[in-house]
């Protein structure tokens, strides 16, 4: 069964400070509508204008990701877009009074508590997945930042964070399954080596940080003075530094929580795409940057999919959907006239089918002898056949129904098609069935290569007595 999208049960309201802005801000996540997304309203300005969690709406990476639209801006929205993405949610309406998520312990945990107690509710549509069709790199040489997708039938992620550091070392986390994200990842704290703390108080920086919303790595022996002076900013009777390098203000959860939440800040990042990726990500020294970057790349290729998709994913070693005997279930057709060899993917409103091209094709005796080309004509019919299956799969009984083209028109041969050649071919329906009455598009590729395209017209009609 194919996922369906989901939204909350129920609205919940949030209240918290901004860690840089140090604005108090109130959160209300509504319930959505399916295909609706996440998006963010200022209701706090005039007009309350909406700002979509999309890529192309990033205008700020420095220590956190603030996306703008329609004038308004939201920040820090990582924490909070990765606990929704982690739960599996779509569509959420999100109300916010101020210029900045809050922050709470510096993680994704308390959003995820709230929502687990709520609840989800599945909508009618399906979740949108872009499947990755071949490796991609994405690099960042001035911060030595690397993002690779690898083509997969599951979401996984793999992190490997580098700083230099002595206390910290190489760190490495791995997320196998996104439905591990709750007890393995959102509860992983973001942190600041402490010199870096130092010079953002100095600049006025993280005025609503505490030391509970971080982990602080010491690099050096610190002055009892420095210590002191760090213990009256965030009012705190007393801060230390532990043996293994960290500030006693909170307990690490897991010895490599620092690359835990860089893992979590790539899933937040990442959630800006807009739909689900079936893909194994490898991050190597990942930020805010190169992950919105990356994400905005994505966005380019699936809109440009979108207008024209490439080839149908067709793996060889995988079971098809219909074999050749379930194809003879469908159609009359029958040898030498029966060009579908398999189905391979069908869902309401496309299918992909695969006829594979020998020399053993009678058809090829004539046409021609000296050079042989599989007939323009034929390549029309093995659409109209894989089209044919889509469609006699709308009707309880199949086997009395026949298919009758009324129109063909806009066909394009881009590539003569050979013995040897293996046509992948997508029927599209342009719209629903009426009367039955069918208009399909199709696209017959060898590869990743187009070699014809066309639209058709066809009548569903019950045999005769």
């Amino acid at each position: 069964m194919a996922d369906k999208q989901k939204t909350l049960a129920s609205k919940i309201h949030f209240k918290g400070t901004g860690l840089h802005s140090g604005k108090e801000a109130n959160l209300t996540l509504k319930p959505a509508k399916s295909n609706y997304g996440i998006c963010f309203q200022r209701i706090d300005i005039e007009n309350k204008p909406v700002i979509r969690a999309l890529a192309e709406y990033v205008v700020n990476t420095a220590r956190g990701t603030t996306i703008k639209e329609n004038g308004a801006e939201v920040m820090t929205i990582e924490h909070l877009c990765a606990a929704l993405f982690g739960l599996g949610i779509d569509n959420v309406h999100i109300e916010i009074d101020g210029p900045e998520v809050p922050i709470f312990d510096g993680s994704s945990k308390h959003f995820v508590e709230a929502i687990r107690k709520t609840g989800l509710v599945e909508l009618e549509e399906e979740k949108e997945f872009f499947t990755i069709r071949q490796k991609m790199v994405f690099s960042d040489d001035k911060n030595g930042s690397e993002i690779i997708l690898y083509p997969d039938d599951a979401f996984s992620i793999d992190v490997h964070i580098d700083f230099n550091s002595k206390i910290l070392g190489h760190q490495f986390a791995t997320l196998k399954s996104i439905d591990a994200f709750e007890k393995e990842i959102s509860g992983c704290k973001t942190f600041v080596f402490l010199h870096e703390l130092e010079a953002l108080i100095k600049n006025n920086l993280i005025k609503g940080g505490d030391l509970d919303n971080a982990l602080v790595i010491v690099e050096r022996p610190m002055e009892k003075e420095v210590l002191d002076r760090l213990a009256d900013i965030f009012n705190k009777p007393k801060v230390e530094v532990l043996p293994e390098g960290y500030l006693n203000n909170t307990e690490r959860k897991f010895q490599n929580e620092p690359a835990r939440h860089k893992l979590l800040d790539v899933i937040g990042d990442l959630s800006l795409i807009g739909v689900n990726l079936k893909a194994k990500i490898i991050a190597t020294k990942p930020g805010h940057h190169v992950n919105t970057e990356f994400a905005k790349e994505i966005r380019k290729l699936i809109k440009k999919e979108k207008t024209k998709p490439g080839p149908p994913v067709y793996d060889p070693n995988q079971a098809p959907l219909f074999d050749i005997n379930q194809i003879k279930n469908f159609l009359p057709h029958r040898p030498p006239f029966l060009l579908v060899d398999k189905i391979t993917y069908m869902d309401e409103w496309s299918i992909h089918g695969i006829k594979n091209v020998t020399m053993n094709e009678a058809f090829f005796t004539g046409h021609y002898p000296k050079e042989p080309i599989m007939p323009g004509v034929l390549q029309i019919e093995s659409m109209a056949q894989v089209g044919g299956i889509l469609l006699l799969n709308k009707v309880p009984d199949p086997e009395n129904y026949v298919l009758y083209f009324m129109k063909i028109e806009n066909i394009k041969f881009k590539h003569k098609v050979i013995p040897g050649d293996t046509l992948n071919i997508r029927m599209k329906l342009l719209e629903p069935v009426k009367r039955g009455i069918a208009i399909t598009y199709g696209q017959v590729f060898v590869g990743d290569t187009l070699v014809m395209e066309g639209q058709f017209m066809a009548q569903l009609a019950r045999k005769p007595e």
